[in-house]
């Protein structure tokens, strides 16, 4: 067991104000006011027009009935709109279920339900998609509905939906309307609503895949998500006037914590754009002079191999995850030896960290950090559940002030041991000098693009296609992505397949990072190898697969 919390300078860091989100808004509205908070195309908003626009739809909330515990969901781009919502929602106590804009219908279908969510905001339109006609297709009963009168059976919660936009649909309002027609609410309903609300509250459930085929519905405190990215600071290197840019959605931890609030605690602005499209991209970095470029690995090859890449003036960037878009002299040349850390939805974010960018010595070569400062880890031998000595392989459990209230339709017990510890999946070790290594997944998700797949999810959607026997989904390597999604697919006979035409259907109910990048396709079931069991050899496959497609 490994704690560093009371270490040297690795102290656990509070801020000076209540750890809720109304304490956030507050607090940076009036520390950092007529800076700007958050950039979108031609759109820049202050950290005071952030705090002055969600108090006024928190208290329209509050005036349709919206209170403590009360189940939101949200669905939107990021953007200031995103933000705003998030921050009304979440300062009076509603919990704030983050829905991913990548989701198609089946996806929101179950979301929705699962979460109990009973008021939902959504934006109406985003890049080509007409969310309006998704939410029908996902809840076929909304077309014969109407606002304020929602009565649904399959899905009983939900009862108030409001769009960004007019988007001429009976069964919606519009935010803007919600928040011109309130005038009943005051200052202080905001205020008695708001002091409700502790740190121990839940306030946000983010979705992640898990081992399952079911995501999992992961649910956060007020403390956790207001204290985590601020207790993280000191590794970071963010000042007041810098600018960070990130893809990352805002329902996910990383654009959530580790980039949104982080700036908040620092001053800082976020920029964001619609699509990330690399010459795009490069020109907005440039134009905003960018400080912090936060992504994930493959966005680094899709920009520095952009024609226009050696003649931008990129010298604003200093930090970030991408050690290629550094100065020279900033970059650590063996990836190896540059500082990482490891995390996962359900320690919102880092569990491990050094200072990020740094470079380490060379006995700590491939290390993700000491635990983060209110962290403790374990290493433990799955199969006895005792802690094995420091160098040796096991499963990685965490435990500490960041890590999640609980999963939703799960009993505490199922998703805890008795004293509070998490058991992560992963697989690692730890040094004598606390250092942590990170070596895979027990089970066999995959990760790709920083985005958690469940192979068996996808099996079953490409089992549903008609000309479809048997599919079998592994992942193989990829330099840049980590890992991409691939699969078996044995066909029925006498039906050929067409593999794009079958990608294309599967994006219809699948988020595209799920759909396979690569699909093999087999006459017979005798063409693959199978064990004695009657299961296919996982192995044999992906060593077949890995060797056609891994790069």
């Amino acid at each position: 067991m490994v704690d560093n919390s009371t270490s040297g300078e690795r102290r656990v860091r509070v801020p000076d104000h209540a750890v809720t989100a109304s304490g956030l808004i507050r607090s940076v509205g009036e520390r950092w006011g007529d800076r700007v908070l958050v950039i979108l195309g031609a759109e820049r908003v202050t950290y005071r027009e952030i705090e002055y626009r969600s108090a006024e739809l928190a208290k329209a909330l509050l005036g349709q009935g919206v209170t403590a515990g009360t189940r939101m969901g949200l669905l939107a781009p990021n953007g200031p709109d995103w933000v705003v919502a998030w921050l009304a929602m979440t300062r009076i106590g509603a919990v704030a279920t983050l829905l991913s804009t990548y989701a198609r219908p089946p996806e929101m279908s179950w979301a929705l339900d699962h979460a109990g969510v009973e008021v939902l905001f959504s934006a109406s339109h985003y890049l080509d998609r007409n969310y309006p006609e998704e939410l029908e297709a996902a809840v076929p009963e909304l077309v014969t509905q109407r606002h304020r009168e929602v009565q649904l059976k399959s899905h009983p919660d939900l009862s108030l939906i409001y769009l960004w936009d007019d988007p001429d649909r009976q069964w919606a309002g519009t935010v803007e309307d919600l928040v011109g027609d309130m005038d009943e609410t005051s200052d202080t309903d905001l205020v008695h609503a708001e002091a409700t609300v502790t740190p121990a509250s839940p306030m946000v459930v983010m979705y992640t895949s898990g081992s399952t085929a079911e995501p999992k519905g992961v649910v956060h405190s007020h403390g956790a998500v207001v204290q985590h990215p601020y207790n993280l600071l000191p590794f970071r290197d963010l000042v007041p006037g810098d600018v960070l840019y990130t893809p990352m959605p805002l329902f996910w931890v990383g654009g959530l914590a580790y980039t949104l609030i982080s700036a908040m605690h620092a001053g800082a602005t976020v920029v964001f754009e619609e699509r990330f499209e690399p010459g795009a991209t490069l020109d907005l970095i440039e134009r905003e002079r960018v400080t912090h470029v936060i992504g994930w690995p493959h966005m680094s090859r899709a920009l520095t191999e952009h024609p226009s890449f050696q003649d931008r003036d990129l010298s604003a960037v200093r930090g970030g995850s991408l050690d290629a878009l550094l100065p020279a002299n900033r970059r650590v040349g063996d990836p190896e030896l540059r500082a990482n850390s490891l995390g996962m939805t359900e320690s919102l974010g880092p569990h491990s960290i050094e200072l990020i960018g740094s470079a380490l010595p060379e006995n700590k070569r491939g290390s993700f950090g000491r635990a983060v400062p209110g962290i403790e880890h374990r290493i433990v031998d799955p199969s006895t559940g005792d802690d094995v000595t420091p160098g040796e392989l096991g499963e990685i459990w965490i435990r500490g002030y960041s890590l999640m209230l609980g999963v939703l339709g799960k009993a505490n017990h199922e998703v805890f041991t008795s004293d509070g510890w998490y058991q992560t999946g992963d697989v690692g070790y730890i040094d004598a000098d606390g250092h942590l290594y990170f070596k895979g997944r027990m089970g066999n998700q995959i990760k790709t693009s920083g985005m958690n797949v469940t192979p068996r999810e996808v099996e079953l959607a490409i089992e549903e296609q008609p000309e479809v026997m048997h599919a079998f989904v592994i992942a193989v390597d990829h330099k840049q992505r980590g890992q991409d999604v691939a699969a078996a697919v044995v066909f029925r006979p006498g039906r050929s397949v067409d593999v794009e035409e079958v990608k294309n259907r599967l994006r219809k109910s699948l988020s595209s990072y799920k759909v396979p990048r690569h699909i093999a396709t087999f006459i017979s079931p005798d063409d693959l190898v199978w064990l004695e069991s009657g299961k296919i050899d996982l192995r044999a496959l992906t060593e077949m697969l890995s060797a056609r497609y891994a790069s």
